[in-house]
């Protein structure tokens, strides 16, 4: 594969290697204040308001599309979008699409966590190889619930792949292996995936629930284990990247329920803590991170 299908490029105007903070889509679902979300319009404004630089979310419908495309030229935002394949079959009509629309990379969960051994490790080359055909930076969550669900298996198929180029999401792993205090025991699996960062995706779990309340002054104890795995990954990034290489990274809070409420599954949802804040922490962190990093 060449770096230019591995590493996200820009428009040539800077040539240093730099970070972009993406905030997600799907995690501004319900936000807005005074009861009332956010129009689409409003989202783009208070996000570039923010400090972010882009967005990861999907493919817009057909009926939206030149409103989205008007919206990320005028904001200049860099887009990302997420897929979910099964098959070579599902993915490759979705990267036309993307390259098509001007998408800068494709982050994608691949179906499903029952696709196990030596048919996931064939699956995943599949869809690797097709994205490299349309020359579209792809990178491969490392997402429970998908063929990333175990993180011994990710590791054996990073080993096993070697343009395999993974967005880091650690969270994932942490609620599945029941990572209460710290994240001793996996440090070296970890530093195998980190080798392969090629996106960041900012939630933290407590090693109960996926995704928890950091605080408000982002002072949750396991913040700084977080901190430590992503500069650790940046650090990797950097060491490969190239001039003009970029690397997005971004929160990834999503709504109930991934977002802790006090009324279970009832009709009225209220989180427990301000979904929007949490995303302006976690990007403060990763500023921090790269900081340290550099």
């Amino acid at each position: 594969m060449n770096r230019e299908e591995n590493h996200i490029l820009n428009d040539g105007t800077n040539n240093s290697p730099r970070l972009e903070i993406q905030q997600s889509w799907w995690g501004m679902i319900g936000i807005g204040e005074g009861g009332r979300e956010w129009t689409m319009e409003e989202k783009f404004a208070k996000i570039a308001e923010a400090g972010f630089t882009g967005i990861l979310g999907g493919l817009p419908e057909p009926e939206e599309a030149k409103l989205w495309r008007r919206l990320l030229d005028e904001y200049k935002f860099s887009f990302g979008i997420s897929v979910f394949p099964s098959r070579r079959e599902d993915l490759v009509p979705l990267l036309k699409q993307a390259s098509d629309f001007g998408v800068n990379y494709v982050n994608s969960q691949i179906m499903d966590s029952f696709v196990i051994g030596d048919a996931a490790e064939a699956l995943i080359r599949e869809l690797v190889d097709a994205a490299a055909e349309q020359k579209i930076p792809y990178f491969v969550e490392t997402h429970r619930g998908r063929v990333t669900q175990d993180l011994h298996r990710t590791v054996d198929y990073v080993a096993a792949i070697p343009d395999l180029r993974l967005t880091i999401d650690f969270s994932h792993y942490a609620v599945a292996g029941e990572m209460v205090n710290d994240f001793d025991q996996a440090d070296a699996l970890f530093d195998r995936l980190l080798r392969r960062t090629s996106s960041i995706h900012g939630r933290i779990s407590n090693g109960e629930q996926v995704q928890v309340s950091i605080g408000p002054d982002a002072e949750h104890p396991i913040v700084k284990a977080y901190t430590k795995i992503w500069m650790k990954g940046m650090g990797y990034w950097l060491k490969q990247a190239g001039p003009g290489d970029i690397l997005p990274v971004l929160p990834e809070l999503g709504p109930p329920h991934y977002a802790i409420t006090t009324d279970g599954y009832g009709k009225s949802l209220h989180e427990i803590s301000d979904r929007w804040q949490q995303a302006l922490l976690i990007k403060g962190l990763f500023e921090e991170a790269w900081k340290l990093a550099n």
